[in-house]
C-alpha cells in the first residue's frame, strides 16, 4: 500500500528577514550622505509651504559670497556663472516646461545680486521665480 505525502505549504522567511535587515542597515548608513548641499542661511520669515509637484523643481542656489549653484548635473556643488545658469534652466524648460524655479539665497547676500539673479532666469524663460525661506517660528 502507497501512502500519499501531504505537500508542505510553508516558506522559509529566514533569509528574507537577512537582506531585509542587511537594506535597512545600507539605508540607514547612506540617507545622511544624500543631503548634501551648499550652506546657506537663509531668512526666516512666515510663509506657506509650496504644494508638491509632479515634476521636481530646480533649485538656484545663491551663497553669501554672491556664488550662484543649480541642483542638476553632476557638479550640482560646484558654482557657475550667470550665462551658464541661463543655458542650464533653457535647457530644461526646453524638455519640461512645466519645471518651476525656487531662488534659494543666503539672508546675507546683497539684494542687487538677487535681483541679477531672478532677472537672468527671466531670459532664460521662467516666468515665476519662487523663494525660498525658512520658517519663522516665534511672535513678533
Amino acid at each position: 500500500m502507497m501512502r500519499k505525502r501531504k505537500q508542505i505549504a510553508e516558506i522559509n522567511v529566514v533569509p528574507y528577514i537577512d537582506v531585509m535587515l542587511v537594506l535597512l542597515i545600507i539605508f540607514m548608513v547612506t540617507a545622511p550622505l544624500l543631503t548634501q548641499g551648499v550652506q546657506i542661511s537663509l531668512p526666516k520669515v512666515n510663509s506657506k509651504v509650496i504644494p508638491a509637484s509632479p515634476v521636481e523643481p530646480l533649485v538656484v542656489s545663491l551663497d553669501k559670497k554672491g556664488l550662484i549653484y543649480l541642483d542638476i548635473g553632476q557638479k550640482a556643488n560646484e558654482p557657475i556663472k550667470i550665462q551658464t545658469l541661463v543655458n542650464r534652466v533653457v535647457a530644461v524648460l526646453r524638455y519640461q516646461p512645466a519645471t518651476k524655479v525656487f531662488l534659494k539665497a543666503d539672508a546675507k547676500v546683497s539684494y542687487g545680486k538677487v535681483i541679477e539673479i531672478m532677472a537672468s532666469l527671466q531670459v532664460a524663460g521662467v516666468n515665476d521665480v519662487g523663494m525660498i525661506t525658512d520658517p519663522y517660528i516665534g511672535s513678533n
